[in-house]
């Protein structure tokens, strides 16, 4: 059997951000005529909020405003917050604060519950927060980790982060063994439980989050290996009960994973790490060696990303880890 070598990162995903100019046509000295002037005033581009709206946005103002609501809603508990208490943080009329809410709803950067009517910033925002930790090095903080593992073990080991509901592949680093178990590229999603890494990110959430979670994702789980909400709930359990997450040929026959979390501050999940391999070498002996590396990665990148962060704080889970709908 080859010897664990050293360990090859997977090429990262590129973003281009297109960027939109107005184009102003050239002009004469001379004053427009009153025709040309109506006709300039007609296309001039308008940006409003929605389509009922009949003033022009003060678009600095606007900006701000709707920046002190997110952080109000940011510095909130998990409980979210009341149309009142956003409108008495920021100063702002309940009617404008209400407004520019209602907005942010539209945009999916936060979400109103239908029954108690309380404001959460949404999942829009994981999608920003998380380009942000990428942007910040998020993957490059994780990737001495990952390759300590890979090399290790001469496998494939994954970093997960929570999106809602679903858990998102954020890098992945191959080892030096030949067969690869590649099931899984950085930006690819899967319903929270479905995996190593994604059922170690459920499985140590609260109690009735994880029922939240499992009831949300129920109608998608017979699509990956035709498990159901029973069987997700008791991998949480069993999960629990060995202290890592193993996935045991129940995605792709012949491959099997074990994953960790990386806790944050309040002992939550803010991230996963995993291993897969074939089947034949995850042994119990060689699964238990493994867990222990992983555990002991984790905790360096635990102390890593707290270090980066100035510790993970309840915002800073929130942030990574939004409450399903």
């Amino acid at each position: 059997m080859p010897e664990p070598g050293p360990a090859t990162r997977a090429g990262k995903g590129r973003f281009r951000d297109g960027v939109g100019r107005l184009t102003a046509q050239s002009r004469g000295t001379g004053d427009p005529s009153p025709a040309t002037a109506r006709r300039r005033a007609e296309d001039r581009p308008r940006i409003r909020v929605g389509a009922d709206d009949r003033e022009p946005v003060e678009t600095i103002q606007s900006v701000e405003r709707a920046a002190a609501i997110l952080a109000s809603l940011a510095a909130g508990d998990r409980g979210g917050r009341r149309l009142i208490d956003v409108a008495a943080e920021t100063g702002l009329g309940k009617s404008t604060t209400h407004r520019i809410l209602q907005t942010l709803v539209r945009a999916g950067l936060v979400e109103q519950d239908g029954d108690s009517g309380v404001f959460y910033l949404g999942f829009g925002l994981f999608a920003l927060g998380a380009t942000a930790a990428n942007r910040h090095g998020l993957a490059e903080l994780a990737n001495p980790a990952m390759l300590a593992l890979a090399e290790r073990t001469g496998d494939t080991v994954y970093l997960s982060v929570r999106s809602g509901p679903e858990a998102v592949c954020v890098d992945r680093v191959s080892g030096s063994f030949p067969i690869k178990t590649l099931t899984l590229h950085p930006g690819d999603r899967r319903p929270l439980g479905i995996g190593a890494g994604s059922l170690a990110l459920l499985a140590w959430l609260p109690d009735d989050e994880v029922r939240r979670v499992v009831d949300a994702n129920a109608p998608r789980l017979s699509d990956h290996g035709g498990l159901d909400a029973a069987t997700v709930l008791e991998l949480v359990d069993t999960s629990r009960r060995l202290g890592y997450a193993f996935n045991d040929e129940l995605l792709v026959p012949g491959m099997s994973a074990v994953g960790l979390p990386v806790r944050g501050g309040s002992g939550q999940p803010v991230a996963a790490l995993s291993v897969a391999s074939t089947s034949s070498r995850m042994s119990e002996r060689r699964r238990q060696d493994i867990v222990a590396w992983l555990a002991e990665e984790a905790e360096a990148l635990q102390t890593r990303l707290n270090g980066a962060t100035g510790g993970l704080t309840e915002p800073t889970i929130r942030w990574l880890t939004p409450d399903p709908a």
